[in-house]
């Protein structure tokens, strides 16, 4: 930890299989209790069977797809001002894009009917590949939250 500004983000390295770093943080964020192993069974499993649903499509490209259909571009965030707290819409960094998106992917897996994980992470991967699904009414419900909240956007860069 550096004792003066901001600390590095970690490097993550990609996946053994496709080579991918989104690939590998969704195996991060499966992951439970450290079962690494079993995890990166569930993610292999779910790519390799939403990929068979999509007609064949590479893993890899599928991801990245799934990825962009599934990030949000403008969040709130709450901001005190007098004795009153606001909404006010920002926009996400692209990290933070990735990572909610990641995170939303892996939520409404697990959301899903009692069935193995492997099955219901290739349905959310095909549900939001093709614009529907947990995750994709998870970011339209933030987009509805910001935009609900625009008139506050002057908040944004006030004194804090």
């Amino acid at each position: 930890m550096p004792r003066k500004g901001p600390v590095p983000p970690r490097e993550i390295p990609p996946d053994p299989i496709y080579g991918s770093v989104l690939i590998q943080k969704l195996i991060n964020r499966t992951m439970m209790g450290g079962k690494k192993s079993k995890a990166e069974k569930i993610v292999y499993g779910a790519l390799q069977k939403a990929s068979e649903r999509l007609g064949g499509i590479d893993p890899k490209e599928l991801m990245e797809k799934v990825v962009d259909n599934v990030k949000p571009i403008v969040e709130t965030r709450s901001r005190r001002v007098g004795g009153a707290t606001y909404q006010v819409p920002v926009e996400v960094s692209e990290r933070r894009q990735i990572s909610l998106a990641i995170r939303w992917l892996v939520l409404a897996a697990r959301a899903r009917g009692p069935r193995n994980m492997v099955d219901k992470l290739a349905d959310e991967l095909v549900d939001a590949y093709n614009g529907k699904g947990g995750a994709i009414a998870k970011r339209d419900e933030v987009h509805r939250i910001a935009e609900s909240n625009k008139a506050f956007a002057h908040l944004r860069w006030g004194r804090r």
